[in-house]
């Protein structure tokens, strides 16, 4: 038994939901930082602006200020562990743009941030906020939304 759990670390996942929160807290920070200085800057949203016209975006007075918000909002929400799958599915959906539009041209290395970002909403997306989120405060008979059974 003790030969089983050394090789299996089965006694780490009682710290399952503590890392999931850790994960959370450390996605979302970087979400919401990502954005803050577009938030709080007219100038930093123009250059913004001005990179997603270079790289063959669409209205980019639109997309740009929408992007912003909508990072700021996955951020807060997945920091929160709020509305997590959405968040996550939103922050998967807005990162495979990133890369098919812009990181692609950079490479693996240059992909691999949004890449992770990809991955990391999905896995958020698909596994929920885990027991430590306002998902298990405000819909706690929805077991899916905290500790796998």
């Amino acid at each position: 038994m003790r030969v089983r759990q050394l090789l299996t670390l089965e006694p780490l996942r009682k710290g399952e939901d503590g890392a999931l929160l850790l994960m959370r807290l450390n996605v979302g920070a970087f979400l919401a930082w990502g954005v803050w200085d577009n938030v709080t800057s007219a100038e930093h949203m123009q250059k913004f602006e001005s990179f997603l016209a270079a790289h063959g975006f669409v209205y980019p007075q639109l997309l740009a200020p929408f992007d912003v918000a909508l990072q700021l909002i996955c951020g807060l929400a997945i920091a929160a562990g709020l509305l997590t799958r959405w968040a996550g599915l939103l922050c998967a959906l807005n990162f495979v743009v990133a890369i098919v539009m812009v990181d692609h041209l950079s490479g693996w290395r240059g992909s691999f941030p949004s890449s992770c970002l990809v991955v990391i909403g999905l896995y958020l997306a698909a596994r929920g906020a885990g027991a430590f989120s306002l998902d298990r405060v405000l819909f706690p008979a929805d077991r899916r939304l905290g500790r796998r059974p």
